[in-house]
């Protein structure tokens, strides 16, 4: 599936092609709450990087997070790259060297059409806000930090994969 893509202000705008474009997971940790999440949580998708194109490269700025994990003496800066457009400040989509072949756009920068999941995966509920209500349906998976399966494995579990 093309996802198409653009900041709130419309300086920049992006496509990428996904063969997981179902929004997975419900991300309740604090960088994605305080950077992206208006509702508590962020929600990435998965793309194939080496399609990204984007216009207006010129307006994003990355930014990467600090990482403070209670049982860590000291914080770390996070290798992800949170490109966010400097004018209205939308945040686009995470990019990580580990994962050279991903790209995650945050689901709120999409302008297409998404499909809706049958299942939600809540992630990282050890740093959600006190005062987030986590959804409880019966369907949905709930974890302290990561999940057990990937996206590409959740999608596969589910039968959601778009080969497009």
């Amino acid at each position: 599936m093309l996802l198409q893509g653009s900041c709130h202000c419309g300086a920049v705008r992006f496509t990428v092609k996904s063969v997981y474009p179902y929004p997975f997971s419900r991300c309740y940790c604090s960088i994605c709450r305080k950077t992206a999440g208006a509702g508590g949580y962020a929600i990435n998708l998965s793309g194939d990087q080496t399609t990204l194109q984007v216009e207006g490269e010129e307006n994003i700025t990355i930014y990467h997070a600090r990482i403070q994990n209670p049982e860590d003496e000291k914080p770390r800066i996070s290798k992800g790259e949170r490109h966010f457009c400097r004018h209205c400040g939308s945040f686009l989509w995470v990019y990580d060297s580990d994962y050279p072949e991903l790209v995650h756009p945050f689901a709120s920068a999409i302008d297409s059409e998404l499909p809706k999941t049958p299942e939600q995966v809540h992630l990282m509920l050890d740093f959600a806000a006190n005062w987030i209500e986590i959804p409880q349906n019966p369907s949905d998976r709930h974890y302290p930090r990561y999940p057990d399966e990937s996206i590409a494995e959740w999608h596969s579990r589910l039968g959601l994969t778009d080969s497009e």
